[in-house]
């Protein structure tokens, strides 16, 4: 086996735990909805997309984080398709770049700035795009945080977990 990093082995695996990561957070996303009085749900995403980005790196927690979830939303919300690509993409970047994998308080940090970028997105789109106003789209911050916490209590766990079972794929 090739032991270079830069070798097609090492691409093959990242390729894999992307599509494995977005099957998770997809069905994280999907399996669990609790609806609530906009017209959205909470789900377990967050945990799937923090369990990738903490675990893995960046760039595996942005893509499932953004393609997992934007895939749940396009069976159940398919309004908020692209933008939660964006969103979620975003989220599990800034959580995998801000977690150094040997930190519990930096996997801590990690969820609270993603988890503040997932909220005001959000926030955003369905103020700005989809034209909820003010109310609307204030009504959803709390389901939102609480996602983020329920997706940061479990996630980072998981991934301290997963992390000390699979070192070999993290080096």
């Amino acid at each position: 086996m090739n032991k270079n990093p830069a070798g097609p082995e090492t691409l093959l695996v990242q390729i894999s735990l992307v599509a494995v990561m977005a099957a998770v957070t997809a069905v994280a996303t999907f399996i669990v909805r609790i609806p609530n009085p906009m017209g959205g749900y909470f789900n377990l995403g967050d945990v799937a997309v923090f369990a990738a980005a903490l675990t893995f790196n960046p760039l595996v927690g942005s893509l499932a984080g953004g393609i997992g979830s934007a895939i749940a939303d396009l069976i159940g919300f398919p309004v908020f398709a692209i933008p939660t690509l964006i969103i979620k993409g975003l989220e599990g970047l800034l959580a995998g770049v801000i977690s150094n994998k040997k930190s519990p308080a930096r996997d801590l940090l990690a969820v609270v700035v993603a988890g503040s970028e997932m909220v005001v997105g959000y926030f955003v789109v369905e103020y700005f795009v989809l034209q909820w106003g003010l109310g609307g789209a204030l009504a959803e911050i709390p389901g939102n945080i609480v996602q983020v916490v329920v997706g940061g209590a479990i996630g980072v766990p998981l991934a301290y977990i997963v992390r000390r079972r699979l070192p070999e794929i993290l080096r």
